[in-house]
């Protein structure tokens, strides 16, 4: 993976974080800031795999956090709008179906061309799972996750039966 993707996962991920936050406390943030990074690590890279779709970006812009400010009910505050414009949202709802389905991010690693040391979101253990009650519950992210699924379900070459 490119580091020019380091902007898109560093917004996504703090994005993830403030939408769906830790129960608090260091480890609980340091826990669920590792898995919501390595959703939106794998979900960046298989969302732009080469250097031409990372260059593609920056030329073009990621779509920002409009949209999914919208959906959660979040309303940024005035200093927030500078990071936010480093969100994708495409990426953000991949990540978001990768954290709601561990299943669905172990068939994920098997595309991506990085992939490696992604254990706390395919096998997430019980404190993984301690830290991050809201940022890994499919019914709370079902609004996001469901923005672009079927665009990762066709890139994954699966469909709903498929899942389990």
């Amino acid at each position: 993976m490119t580091d020019d993707l380091t902007p898109v996962i560093a917004a996504s991920t703090r994005w993830l974080l403030t939408a769906y936050p830790d129960p608090g406390g260091a480890l609980s943030r340091a826990l669920a800031e590792a898995q919501a990074r390595q959703a939106v690590t794998l979900a960046a890279t298989l969302r732009y795999p080469t250097v031409l779709d990372v260059q593609l970006l920056h030329l073009l812009a990621p779509s920002g956090s409009q949209r999914l400010d919208r959906l959660t009910g979040c309303e940024p505050q005035p200093d927030d709008t500078a990071w936010r414009t480093w969100i994708d949202e495409t990426v953000v709802s991949w990540a978001a179906c990768l954290l709601a389905d561990p299943a669905l991010a172990d068939r994920a690693t098997h595309r991506a061309v990085t992939a490696a040391g992604l254990h706390r979101l395919t096998s997430p253990g019980e404190r993984d799972r301690e830290a991050t009650p809201l940022l890994r519950h499919p019914d709370l992210l079902e609004n996001i996750a469901g923005l672009h699924r079927p665009q990762l379900m066709e890139l994954l070459s699966l469909d709903s039966a498929d899942l389990p």
